[in-house]
């Protein structure tokens, strides 16, 4: 009996020493598909495979994020990179550490989408934003980055385009059901709802017009410089969830239509738990967007991004994409800047 006892509480030792080796970290994030890798990295049990407790925190636009990763209140961030973004990391805050999404051509993520009203009165495609009020995020958003691609795509004056910051995707579908404004640009999952409730319609998609690079992995200076062995280990975890999400909802067949198996049929449900609103599994589908299943970076669209920021004022001169990365935790990164 005293043995069964002894046995008995050392097990529990061993559980509760290994429960504490647990390392926790934080990571700060928006309920898009988009951050699916995350997702699947903690219902998989990749993260406590690599002995880490991930706290998800999540906010409704991308700047907060980077808000709460340059003030310590998360660890690591993953989201679509701003204007704001970008004078938080060129003061030495964060630094970006691996891919997330990117508009890649034939894999829808962020759409444009008119008002019934507006789209009644011809605003029916992507070159058609001139002389019409258009929500957004926040100045320096992402949104008001793709307008700017676009615009010089297209051959139009920016300050042609009246931008409405309304703060997040909630506002700004509500925007679009009252018809306070023309159009706006939503991620794919949310445009799709617009569509099928009957108030807004989709009039093109960010990936037709101009590929870039929109969200990244990025941690805290201090984290990268004091815990560098914590996100090494949350990188090597997330990139394996990469692997897995490009697997299930990535592969196209010999025509290049996109197709979907067991694969993504296992992972949908995954994701389906932490996306607001919750989409169909045919939403997942659709509005799965491009991430590298190695979690590489497109680096010289970067050093774009930054460049275009500084030409509108948004970013100081000073900013320097360079001591904003940390290339080292992922190999073999993509379009690598030429030196």
């Amino acid at each position: 009996m005293i043995r069964k006892t002894v046995f008995a509480v050392l097990a529990m030792l061993v559980m509760s020493a290994a429960a504490s080796a647990q390392e926790k970290v934080s990571i700060a994030a928006l309920r898009f598909v988009s951050s699916a890798p995350i997702f699947i990295a903690q219902e998989k049990g990749y993260f406590k495979d690599a002995g880490l407790e991930v706290e998800f925190k999540f906010f409704q636009a991308a700047q907060p994020i980077a808000v709460a990763v340059a003030g310590g209140d998360a660890d690591l961030g993953i989201t679509g990179l701003t204007g704001g973004f970008f004078n938080l990391a060129g003061k030495g805050a964060m630094k970006i550490i691996a891919a997330q999404s990117r508009e890649e051509p034939g894999y829808d993520f962020v759409a444009y989408v008119a008002t019934n009203k507006a789209h009644a009165a011809g605003f029916t495609d992507a070159g058609k934003f001139p002389g019409k009020s258009i929500a957004i995020t926040t100045t320096g958003s992402t949104f008001h980055y793709m307008l700017g691609m676009l615009a010089d795509k297209r051959g139009f004056k920016l300050t042609d385009v009246t931008l409405r910051p309304l703060q997040s995707i909630p506002n700004i579908t509500a925007a679009l059901k009252g018809e306070q404004v023309d159009g706006a640009l939503l991620p794919a999952n949310n445009a799709y709802a617009a569509e099928k409730e009957g108030f807004a319609k989709i009039i093109g998609w960010v990936h037709q017009e101009t590929p870039w690079q929109l969200g990244a992995l990025f941690a805290g200076t201090p984290v990268i410089d004091k815990r560098r062995a914590v996100v090494e280990k949350f990188v090597e975890a997330y990139v394996k969830a990469c692997n897995d999400y490009a697997e299930a909802f990535l592969q196209r067949d010999a025509q290049g239509k996109r197709v979907f198996g067991d694969k993504a049929d296992a992972l949908i449900p995954i994701i389906q738990k932490y996306v607001e609103p919750r989409p169909s599994a045919d939403q997942v589908k659709a509005s799965a967007s491009y991430v590298d299943p190695k979690g590489r970076l497109l680096v010289k669209n970067l050093y774009d991004q930054v460049a275009w920021y500084q030409a509108q004022g948004m970013v100081g001169r000073d900013a320097d994409m360079g001591k904003m990365l940390d290339l080292s935790f992922v190999k073999d990164h993509l379009d690598p800047v030429k030196k």
